[in-house]
């Protein structure tokens, strides 16, 4: 397709083609309108997202909507204890040429895909889950002495069940800051819960249609780059992030009783660029300050580490971050000499 040449010509495509695609996602996932919105924000981004929620909810079938959704490579990795790094990544292997030498061949692994799902994948050891490290940051695999370079757009979108304690190895802080979205999946209403029931038990086949291919998502992703970010928007991520570190010049009250440790620059990238993707879909080519606020807890939220007094009283991440976005004001009074 072509893309329009002008500020709201471009702005509004991308309006358009956002919301096919999140049509035919709801034609299979039923509810759950926030986490989509979540899933859609990362992919068009260049971000990577973590789906967190109890089993039964719908967090594979969202995958895998997806990949039928988009024309892209995909792949699935079942995450388990027993599982190896050359398991996700690929190998060398013997192989032997017509006239009988042998040489090494790089086999890839299944993380060469365009969209990877990482199920479970608090499953595996930490040995195994750092080897998504590199990928997911610089979006390459380095293999004896080689570089391989993976297909844009790439996307890895994990899940992982948080009640179950036995069999499974917490994320560590470098991977968890690699995820752009830490979206929590909850229960579905009443009225979803029926909906899901009328679809799923009654032979009904929904199959959703293929709207775009990865050549134009990668022109979108271009296009949220552009969009404008005032000075005194960029000025108020970095004040939000900066108010999650304990004891620093912008700390909130609540931070410095509950967190240990608070975001990284990652956390204020993220904020910035998916706020850039609201602003999009609100028909404007510059972020606001409510674009910020709403990405603001599932960019923080996994990036932010409780103390003790948090952890002993139930104080979860959403609720300390919710009391930063009290705390910090929209702009501040310049001091003047």
């Amino acid at each position: 397709m072509s893309i329009g040449s002008s500020i709201e010509e471009r702005a509004a495509q991308f309006a358009e083609r956002y919301k096919a695609v999140f049509a035919e996602l709801s034609k299979v996932i039923v509810g759950h309108g926030e986490i989509v919105h979540g899933v859609l924000t990362s992919l068009f981004v260049g971000g990577h997202v973590l789906l967190e929620g109890v089993p039964g909810l719908g967090k594979t079938l969202l995958v895998r909507t997806l990949a039928q959704t988009l024309d892209l490579d995909f792949s699935r990795i079942q995450f388990t204890p027993d599982l190896m790094p050359a398991d996700i990544l690929g190998t060398n292997l013997i192989v032997e040429d017509p006239d009988g030498r042998r040489r090494f061949e790089f086999q890839k692994g299944p993380i060469f895909t365009q969209i990877c799902l990482a199920d479970e994948v608090n499953r595996a050891t930490p040995k195994t889950q750092s080897a998504m490290l590199e990928t997911m940051q610089e979006k390459s695999v380095s293999i004896a002495g080689q570089v391989f370079q993976m297909k844009p757009p790439f996307f890895v979108m994990a899940t992982q069940n948080p009640i179950e304690q036995e069999g499974t190895y917490p994320l560590p802080e470098a991977q968890l800051d690699r995820f752009l979205f830490k979206l929590v999946v909850g229960y579905s209403s009443r009225e979803d819960l029926n909906t899901i029931l009328e679809r799923t038990t009654r032979g009904i086949v929904v199959e959703p249609q293929k709207v775009m291919d990865g050549g134009e998502i990668v022109e979108w992703q271009k296009l949220v780059r552009e969009v404008i970010l005032a000075p005194h928007v960029q000025d108020y991520v970095t004040r939000l992030t900066l108010a999650t570190h304990p004891e620093g010049p912008f700390a909130a009250p609540a931070t410095n009783q509950y967190l240990r440790w608070g975001a990284s620059p990652r956390g204020a990238q993220s904020v910035a660029l998916a706020a850039k993707v609201r602003a999009l879909l609100g028909g404007r080519y510059n972020v606001s300050f409510e674009d910020c606020r709403r990405v603001y807890l599932p960019s923080m939220r996994h990036r932010v580490i409780l103390n003790f007094e948090a952890e002993a009283e139930g104080v979860n991440p959403d609720t300390v971050l919710t009391e930063i976005l009290k705390h910090v004001p929209e702009k501040v009074e310049e001091k003047t000499a």
